[in-house]
């Protein structure tokens, strides 16, 4: 397959995450209904770090068990597991860090503009990240975790297409592209009733450039050269981040103080992505 087909594939399977995108610009939903959405995001998010981190552990399970029938050393293993740790370790802590470093700039920059400063409408300006409102910095980590989950996902799709085999990259832009389009309802629940007003389209478009772009750079990139150490980089970088946003849209629905919603939103987007799962592996990915 040729590169410019394989950017075409690669194109397609990231482009449906726009599709959930316009669920952000719901004006003020009731209380349950936003609940519902947010146990949505973190079934979405919860399948896909079981995705990510299974995917990630398949090069030490298969170093594990050569060196349990003698067919090779430790050093994969021990190498591929230090890759693995590092990964997780980086995009965990490293948002924690950035989050309340984050936090701890917006509070300062609001007592200093003081109440009322800066309407719904106006553009943040020099104030850059420090004015958005939780939800939507909440939304941005979403979509820069499933951009690194999707970038490994567009290495597969690049090297199934540079080794000739069009059924594969075939299958797994119809399954991607299926998960991008339930990935993208996850970048924006936070953003349903934002108290600074509806997300404007260039700001939901900059998501979906964050949370699918990846896909393309990654297929860009697999047809070029094939390279698990750096799929196992960025599988673990993604469900790192993955995990702390998981956290954060949790504390948010727990506010509310009903459990049976988060669980019912939660069960209804597990499944969600279980089911596009289920159509890849049908496939006989």
């Amino acid at each position: 397959m040729s590169f410019s087909q394989t950017l075409l594939l690669g194109l397609i399977a990231g482009v449906t995450i726009l599709l959930g995108l316009p669920v952000g610009r719901w004006s003020r939903p009731a209380p349950g209904v936003r609940v519902v959405l947010n146990g949505a995001a973190v079934g979405v998010l919860i399948f896909l770090t079981w995705d990510v981190l299974s995917a990630a552990w398949e090069p030490i399970d298969q170093a594990l068990a050569a060196v349990h029938t003698g067919a090779g050393g430790p050093a994969p293993a021990v190498g591929y597991g230090a890759l693995f740790t590092a990964g997780l370790t980086v995009g965990l802590v490293c948002l924690v860090g950035y989050e309340r470093w984050m936090s701890s700039r917006a509070r300062r920059w609001s007592g200093r503009s003081g109440p009322g400063a800066m309407s719904v409408g106006e553009r943040p300006g020099r104030a850059g990240l420090r004015s958005w409102s939780a939800p939507r910095r909440l939304a941005l980590l979403i979509a820069v975790g499933i951009g690194l989950h999707n970038f490994a996902e567009g290495l597969a799709i690049g090297q199934s297409a540079a080794t000739g085999d069009i059924a594969l990259a075939t299958v797994l832009v119809i399954g991607f592209g299926l998960h991008n389009a339930t990935e993208g309802f996850g970048i924006v629940a936070p953003l349903a009733g934002d108290e600074r007003g509806r997300p404007g389209w260039a700001f939901l478009g900059l998501l979906g450039l964050i949370g699918g772009g990846p896909t393309f750079l990654g297929a860009a990139l697999g047809h070029g050269f094939t390279s698990e150490p750096l799929s196992v980089a960025f599988l673990t970088l993604a469900a790192g981040s993955i995990l702390y946003v998981v956290i954060q849209l949790i504390t948010v629905a727990a506010k509310a103080k009903r459990t049976d919603l988060l669980a019912y939103g939660l069960l209804a987007g597990l499944l969600a992505g279980f089911l596009t799962d289920a159509i890849v592996t049908a496939g006989g990915v």
